[in-house]
């Protein structure tokens, strides 16, 4: 997995923002500046973080881009969904990685593919994950908070998973129902 360019650039203008001081707006060059990135790039990553509703424009003299909610309130998970694109696209992972050589368009493994419970199930932990982590997380020390996120993510690892497929509940003639959906 790689973290984008807008993902990194994208979460370091909304820290430079999380950090500044009592909720003050910042321009677009102060942000850039700051974190050495051009003025256009700032503006358009800031673009995407507002149409996300993560950060707002503030007008007049004291103008610029302020956070939307507190540090608190705001989670790595929903950052991460505005800036990037999720690590398992479901339904459409599978049409687009269906073999070179296939021409229906159909993935030679639709019926029965370990990969794809392999990623969903990734993607299902890494967003419980993202979900635990505040920008006010990211905001204290490195040493803190690497205790902090090792404490977080062992949380979201000890979640029972989500079920890949739904369990169905089959009943013949001869059986009794059960709930993994197959026949004692």
């Amino acid at each position: 997995m790689k973290i984008t360019s807008q993902e990194e650039y994208g979460l370091r203008c909304l820290l430079r923002l999380a950090g500044a001081a009592d909720g003050r707006s910042l321009t677009i060059p102060e942000i850039a500046t700051a974190e050495g990135l051009s003025v256009p790039y700032a503006a358009k990553l800031l673009a995407v973080l507002r149409q996300a509703g993560l950060i707002e424009s503030v007008r007049g003299r004291a103008g610029g881009y302020r956070l939307a909610a507190l540090p608190a309130e705001i989670r790595l998970g929903s950052v991460m969904a505005a800036l990037g694109e999720p690590l398992f696209d479901e339904p459409t992972f599978c049409s687009k990685h269906p073999g070179t050589e296939t021409t229906d368009g159909r993935c030679v493994h639709i019926g029965g593919c370990t990969l794809r419970a392999l990623w969903h199930t990734l993607e299902d932990w890494m967003h419980k994950a993202l979900d635990r982590i505040s920008l006010a997380d990211l905001l204290q020390s490195e040493g803190r908070l690497t205790d902090l996120l090792r404490a977080r993510l062992a949380e979201a690892v000890l979640e029972p998973a989500h079920p890949l497929f739904p369990v169905i509940s089959v009943t013949t003639a001869e059986s009794e129902p059960t709930s993994q959906g197959m026949s004692r």
